[in-house]
Protein backbone atom coordinates (compact mmCIF):
# COMPACT_ATOMS: atom_id res chain seq x y z
CA UNK A 1 0.00 0.00 0.00
CA UNK A 2 2.94 2.17 0.90
CA UNK A 3 4.45 1.25 -2.49
CA UNK A 4 1.47 2.34 -4.35
CA UNK A 5 0.86 5.96 -2.46
CA UNK A 6 4.90 6.91 -3.26
CA UNK A 7 4.07 5.91 -7.07
CA UNK A 8 0.90 7.79 -7.49
CA UNK A 9 2.80 10.71 -5.36
CA UNK A 10 5.94 10.52 -7.67
CA UNK A 11 3.07 10.31 -10.72
CA UNK A 12 1.39 13.18 -9.61
CA UNK A 13 4.43 15.40 -8.72
CA UNK A 14 5.96 15.05 -12.14
CA UNK A 15 2.88 16.51 -14.58
CA UNK A 16 1.59 18.98 -11.37
CA UNK A 17 4.29 21.96 -12.83
CA UNK A 18 3.03 21.11 -16.50
CA UNK A 19 -0.73 21.88 -15.66
CA UNK A 20 -0.03 25.01 -14.32
CA UNK A 21 2.82 26.19 -17.07
CA UNK A 22 0.25 25.68 -19.68
CA UNK A 23 -2.83 27.57 -17.72
CA UNK A 24 -0.64 30.83 -18.01
CA UNK A 25 -0.03 30.59 -21.73
CA UNK A 26 -2.34 33.23 -23.15
CA UNK A 27 -2.07 35.73 -26.38
CA UNK A 28 -3.67 39.13 -25.49
CA UNK A 29 -5.80 40.50 -28.53
CA UNK A 30 -4.65 43.72 -27.10
CA UNK A 31 -1.03 43.09 -28.72
CA UNK A 32 -2.69 43.02 -31.85
CA UNK A 33 -4.97 45.97 -31.97
CA UNK A 34 -1.55 47.86 -30.97
CA UNK A 35 0.17 46.48 -33.85
CA UNK A 36 -2.41 47.45 -36.48
CA UNK A 37 -2.54 51.27 -34.85
CA UNK A 38 0.89 51.48 -35.05
CA UNK A 39 1.07 50.49 -38.65
CA UNK A 40 -1.62 52.48 -39.88
CA UNK A 41 -1.22 55.62 -38.44
CA UNK A 42 1.17 57.91 -40.04
CA UNK A 43 1.86 61.36 -38.84
CA UNK A 44 2.59 64.39 -40.83
CA UNK A 45 3.52 68.19 -40.39
CA UNK A 46 1.53 69.95 -37.93
CA UNK A 47 -0.04 66.79 -36.47
CA UNK A 48 -0.59 66.47 -32.54
CA UNK A 49 0.56 63.90 -30.97
CA UNK A 50 1.08 62.84 -27.29
CA UNK A 51 4.48 61.72 -25.80
CA UNK A 52 4.58 59.33 -22.71
CA UNK A 53 7.56 59.68 -20.45
CA UNK A 54 8.30 58.14 -17.11
CA UNK A 55 7.35 61.70 -15.34
CA UNK A 56 10.56 61.62 -12.87
CA UNK A 57 12.10 65.21 -12.63
CA UNK A 58 15.02 64.73 -14.67
CA UNK A 59 12.62 64.39 -17.46
CA UNK A 60 10.54 67.65 -16.29
CA UNK A 61 13.63 69.68 -15.72
CA UNK A 62 15.07 68.64 -19.13
CA UNK A 63 12.01 69.19 -21.55
CA UNK A 64 10.41 72.90 -21.63
CA UNK A 65 7.69 74.13 -23.52
CA UNK A 66 9.02 75.04 -27.81
CA UNK A 67 11.58 72.74 -27.37
CA UNK A 68 12.59 70.49 -30.90
CA UNK A 69 12.86 66.88 -30.37
CA UNK A 70 13.93 64.69 -32.34
CA UNK A 71 12.07 61.16 -33.25
CA UNK A 72 13.94 58.23 -34.20
CA UNK A 73 12.45 54.99 -35.45
CA UNK A 74 14.63 51.61 -34.44
CA UNK A 75 14.64 49.36 -37.82
CA UNK A 76 14.95 45.44 -37.98
CA UNK A 77 18.24 45.37 -36.67
CA UNK A 78 17.58 47.61 -34.43
CA UNK A 79 19.48 51.07 -35.22
CA UNK A 80 17.87 53.81 -34.62
CA UNK A 81 17.08 55.71 -37.76
CA UNK A 82 16.07 59.52 -37.49
CA UNK A 83 12.56 59.59 -38.85
CA UNK A 84 11.25 63.31 -38.08
CA UNK A 85 10.89 66.71 -35.62
CA UNK A 86 8.50 67.20 -33.31
CA UNK A 87 8.13 70.65 -31.03
CA UNK A 88 6.89 70.44 -27.45
CA UNK A 89 3.69 72.58 -27.35
CA UNK A 90 2.57 71.71 -23.48
CA UNK A 91 2.35 68.99 -20.32
CA UNK A 92 -0.55 66.76 -20.67
CA UNK A 93 -0.96 65.42 -16.85
CA UNK A 94 2.28 63.57 -15.23
CA UNK A 95 3.26 61.39 -17.79
CA UNK A 96 2.12 62.53 -21.56
CA UNK A 97 3.55 65.62 -23.76
CA UNK A 98 1.69 67.04 -26.15
CA UNK A 99 3.65 68.19 -29.23
CA UNK A 100 3.07 68.82 -32.80
CA UNK A 101 5.19 67.20 -35.99
CA UNK A 102 7.43 69.94 -37.91
CA UNK A 103 9.36 67.56 -40.01
CA UNK A 104 9.13 64.09 -41.72
CA UNK A 105 6.55 61.13 -41.01
CA UNK A 106 6.15 60.29 -37.55
CA UNK A 107 4.39 56.87 -36.26
CA UNK A 108 3.37 55.06 -32.95
CA UNK A 109 6.05 53.76 -30.71
CA UNK A 110 8.42 55.85 -32.28
CA UNK A 111 11.33 57.37 -29.89
CA UNK A 112 11.38 61.30 -29.43
CA UNK A 113 14.52 62.02 -27.99
CA UNK A 114 16.66 65.00 -25.79
CA UNK A 115 19.86 64.21 -24.50
CA UNK A 116 19.52 61.24 -22.49
CA UNK A 117 15.99 61.57 -22.22
CA UNK A 118 13.36 59.66 -24.54
CA UNK A 119 10.03 59.40 -25.23
CA UNK A 120 7.71 56.87 -26.35
CA UNK A 121 5.35 58.50 -29.16
CA UNK A 122 1.31 57.54 -29.01
CA UNK A 123 -1.66 58.91 -30.58
CA UNK A 124 -3.52 60.47 -27.64
CA UNK A 125 -2.93 60.47 -24.22
CA UNK A 126 -6.09 58.62 -22.89
CA UNK A 127 -4.47 55.55 -24.92
CA UNK A 128 -2.12 54.67 -21.56
CA UNK A 129 -4.60 55.79 -18.96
Amino acid sequence: MKNILCALAVVYLSFAPGVSLTAHAVSYSVLQEHRQVRDKAVMQTGTILYLFHSGTPDVKKTISINDILIVYRETPSCELKEVGKIKVLSSSGDNFIKAAVVEGEVKHDDIAKKGTVSFLVVLSDDKCK
